[in-house]
């Protein structure tokens, strides 16, 4: 038998090329500023000037190297003298407060008639839209009200148990007797006591609120017109008693039982469309985002113009007296503070140069492409993705992800985010393509120019688009037009 075979390890040393991408701190940086957003980024260098004592606002204007002495003693005579005519201008010591709401806003109140011209009109404004106690919801400004009510305790905590089972498009979810079974081991209540104070929740702002189906929401709705009202009792009744033929668009039939005239029914059915099917909505705690512009577009001698808002982001630059102290001082231990906010001060100025030039050139790219989008609206926009920008620009597709993620472009048809000039495409019968933003432009046209008697089937739009060059299928046509927003053409039906 053979002694085992032993086999000695020794440490050795051995070389190897080979390349790999470092994330260095610079690097990182600049990609963490590209994806900001506007709003995000003037955060971050409002942060980065807190931070950094290199950085300094840059609050001088070209041209402006006068004396401050020299430069400001106009405009200190001119200040002079418009305090002196403001003193001589006096107020009144009370101010008219006898207008009234009517003679600012344009409200319609002759009749049901006037109502429905002012839903369907087109310049009137919906002064109600959007309008909301900026952060409360709906429970929280319900409760409002209650508390300003001058109710019994019992009432009180009878109305809390309402207003928590009110869901937030303004819907009653429970029934009262459940509300009832779930106050009656602390309180000795009867159920008409319930009743009373859900009537009385039902009269809070908005109107329609803790109604238990649409039908009641709406009648609901209606008690804020005078009962002399011209149109109100057909109004009702159609609620009540046609909500299902109206939902339906069986206008053959509402016309038979009702034995209105048809533009009496169109006119009645337009009010009733005017009305909020979800009251809680007006109530929102979301607030408005708002939304800075990265580039303008405008057109210039038949060219159009990109250039960069200088408005977007705050100028900022060195402090020229700290950069004179860190030259002065050398390389000593106890200057390595001002040199490494120093050396940050200057990545950080590089990465934000960095950004502007490649929204920049990206922005370029966009409109280079979408110049038909730019002369004659959606019809005209051209399939893109965003390798065609990436190999354009030389860059990498995450690269254009990012700068085109909620950043915007100001253009003389509207704000636009980067995203929305990206699409994609649909062959044609001539070979070509043709992008989904103008296919959905000719849906939408189509739907605008048909007989609303008669409305167009998602297939007869399709056989359209066929049959002017663009192969689109009927399911594509449906999925275009539900993004949209638009309803199917059976409930597209109307009278008129």
């Amino acid at each position: 038998m053979s002694p085992p075979l032993l086999l000695s390890m020794k440490p050795s040393l051995q070389l190897k090329l080979g390349q790999h991408l470092t994330m260095t701190p610079q690097l990182q940086q600049a990609i963490r500023l590209l994806q900001l957003s506007t709003m995000d980024l003037q955060t971050e260098i409002q942060q980065t000037l807190e931070e950094n004592p290199m950085l300094e606002m840059d609050e001088e204007s070209p041209g402006s190297e006068r004396e401050p002495q020299e430069k400001s003693e106009a405009e200190l005579t001119q200040q002079d003298a418009q305090l002196d005519l403001e003193r001589t201008q006096d107020l009144p010591d009370e101010l008219p407060v006898d207008s009234e709401w009517e003679d600012i806003y344009d409200v319609a109140t002759a009749g049901i008639s006037n109502a429905a011209q002012s839903s369907s009109g087109e310049n009137i404004s919906d002064y109600l839209e959007n309008q909301s106690i900026e952060g409360d919801t709906l429970a929280e400004h319900l409760l409002w009200q209650l508390r300003n009510m001058s109710t019994s305790d019992t009432d009180f905590a009878i109305g809390i148990a309402i207003i928590d089972a009110i869901n937030d498009d303004g819907y009653l979810t429970e029934s009262v007797e459940d509300i009832r079974a779930g106050l009656v081991d602390e309180l000795d209540i009867e159920l008409d006591e319930v009743e009373a104070v859900m009537h009385l929740i039902q009269r809070f702002d908005p109107l329609g609120v803790a109604a238990r189906d649409l039908k009641e929401c709406l009648l609901l709705q209606l008690e804020q017109f005078d009962e002399s009202t011209a149109g109100l009792a057909d109004t009702r009744m159609l609620i009540r008693d046609h909500l299902e033929q109206i939902g339906n668009r069986d206008y053959a039939r509402l016309l038979k039982s009702t034995r209105l005239s048809e533009e009496k029914l169109q006119e009645l059915i337009s009010f009733i469309q005017s009305l909020n099917p979800k009251p809680g909505s007006t109530i929102s705690p979301n607030r408005a985002e708002y939304i800075i512009p990265d580039i303008y577009v405008r057109k210039v001698n038949d060219e159009w113009l990109v250039t960069l808002n200088p408005e977007a982001a705050p100028r900022i630059r060195i402090n020229p007296l700290y950069a004179g102290y860190v030259k002065k001082s050398g390389r000593g231990k106890d200057n390595s503070y001002l040199r490494n906010s120093m050396q940050e001060a200057r990545w950080f100025l590089k990465s934000l140069q960095s950004r502007s030039d490649t929204l920049l050139r990206v922005g370029k790219a966009i409109v280079n492409r979408q110049r038909l989008f730019l002369d004659y609206g959606d019809e005209g926009m051209k399939p893109m993705v965003l390798r065609d920008i990436a190999e354009e620009l030389e860059m990498h597709e995450s690269t254009i992800s990012r700068v085109t993620t909620q950043k915007y472009m100001h253009t003389p048809r509207g704000v636009f985010e980067f995203k929305f000039f990206f699409s994609s495409h649909v062959s044609t019968a001539d070979g070509g393509e043709c992008s989904a933003t103008a296919i959905r432009a000719m849906v939408k046209k189509l739907i605008e120019n048909e007989n609303p008697r008669k409305p167009m089937s998602d297939n007869k739009i399709s056989a359209f688009l066929v049959k002017e060059g663009i192969n689109v299928a009927r399911r594509t046509v449906a999925k275009y037009r539900e993004a949209m927003s638009i309803p199917p053409s059976n409930e597209r039906k109307s009278l008129v």
